[in-house]
């Protein structure tokens, strides 16, 4: 791996590459050990698919995702969708890492992190912020609430549109404000769904060119191989839909993931769909590539056997190795924490040149409407020919969207 930035000789660089790429490694293990734990001390959930997506997890928050750990919530932050809503225990594991500070109801960033250690503890208890599968508003970082799969993917394209959007009413020479990329991560399941083909039949219409899907290809189902069941070539189904196609064939092979991501931030005029072949438990001593890993604990023995392959201590649990924290957070400060503050600085500008769209934004960003919309909700009167529900409804949304320019309503 190249790090340009870096001084030195060859063999310094050589020396630095190297002990980078171990605490990378750590950080990868540490995510798939805390998974692993979290789901052996419920004694419920999914661990195989964390432990084969942790290298994809750590190579998009610590290298591609525009996201500030301290200000979860800034508007032009990328958006990551964990789409197979079961593998929950990868984006805990994921926050807890990267220190993702808690959002409150009223939309305010605290001291406490979304994810504590004691959280990923109480994983699948009755109040606990690591619900069984990911919930909006309930753990801060988690962008939506995935569950019934594809529904991850489609959501994750309303948020691309939703960056177009933003873009073409807000952004103004010389001030790019929103132009932020969606990731969704995704597995078999979610790609037979209908609502996924729909979804990404839309993106490719679209060109929603800052939309990345990957798909976590195990060929593992709850019940046996794929095959049973689904035969597919779903790359080239998506070539038909539009989109660019890349391929990683080793999940762990950071430098092919990363080249993957930049392949697809170059991109213009198409969403990409990642296909990264991974194993399913990786590491796993007896589990690994087996149905028995996706949906049940792993047991005690085959966790310390687990432990042992990846260098880690086999009889310690919820363990976080010295250096790892740091790692982790400060790629992340330097990648989106830097983004953060750019951003900020350009809208204290924008506000001073835009000063009605920029209360605009504001308002957006504390979920509020503008202080007169109610005023401009038509009456009508009962009369004895009477009006559908379906146009009334209509007219009243239609007179709340004047109002309150970023209302949207869909139809079916």
């Amino acid at each position: 791996m190249s790090h340009p930035n870096r001084t030195g000789n060859a063999q310094d660089d050589n020396t630095i590459d190297d002990a980078f790429a171990l605490k990378e490694k750590m950080v990868v293990d540490t995510i798939r050990c805390l998974s692993m734990d979290a789901v052996q001390k419920a004694n419920s959930g999914h661990p195989g698919t964390p432990m084969a997506m942790a290298p994809v997890a750590y190579t998009i928050w610590s290298k591609f995702l525009k996201f500030d750990p301290t200000a979860p919530i800034w508007p032009n932050r990328d958006r990551f969708v964990l789409s197979m809503g079961h593998a929950s225990m990868l984006i805990y594991s994921t926050l807890h890492m990267a220190g993702v500070k808690e959002v409150s109801n009223n939309y305010h960033t605290g001291d406490r992190e979304s994810v504590t250690m004691d959280d990923l503890k109480t994983f699948r208890q009755l109040h606990s912020r690591c619900a069984g599968h990911p919930e909006y508003h309930w753990t801060s970082g988690v962008e939506t609430t995935t569950g019934p799969l594809g529904n991850g993917l489609a959501t994750s394209v309303g948020m691309a549109i939703a960056s177009k959007w933003l873009g073409a009413t807000y952004n103004k020479p010389g001030f790019e404000l929103f132009n932020f990329n969606t990731y969704a991560l995704a597995g078999d399941g979610c790609f037979q769904e209908g609502v996924s083909a729909e979804a990404a039949s839309l993106a490719g219409h679209l060109q929603l060119d800052n939309l990345v899907w990957i798909w976590d290809n195990n060929h593992i189902s709850i019940e046996g191989n794929t095959d049973w069941s689904f035969t597919e070539d779903v790359a080239t189904r998506f070539v038909a839909y539009g989109w660019n196609i890349t391929r990683v064939t080793d999940a762990n092979d950071l430098p092919k993931l990363q080249h993957a991501f930049k392949v697809a931030q170059k991109e213009n005029n198409r969403p990409t769909l990642v296909v990264v072949d991974s194993h399913i438990a990786w590491g796993a001593p007896t589990k690994q590539d087996t149905h028995g890993a996706h949906g049940a604990p792993l047991g005690e023995e085959e966790i310390a056997g687990t432990k042992k392959f990846y260098g880690l201590p086999p009889d310690k649990t919820f363990y976080v190795p010295d250096g790892a924290y740091e790692h982790f957070r400060e790629q992340m400060a330097a990648n989106g924490g830097a983004a953060r503050k750019e951003w900020e600085a350009m809208f204290a500008k924008y506000k001073e040149a835009y000063p009605d769209l920029a209360s605009q934004i504001e308002l957006m960003n504390a979920r509020k409407m503008p202080s007169d919309w109610e005023a401009a909700l038509p009456s009508y009167p009962a009369d004895p020919k009477g009006m559908a529900t379906r146009i009334s409804n209509g007219k009243i949304m239609q007179s709340v969207a004047e109002a309150c320019p970023y209302f949207f309503r869909g139809i079916c």
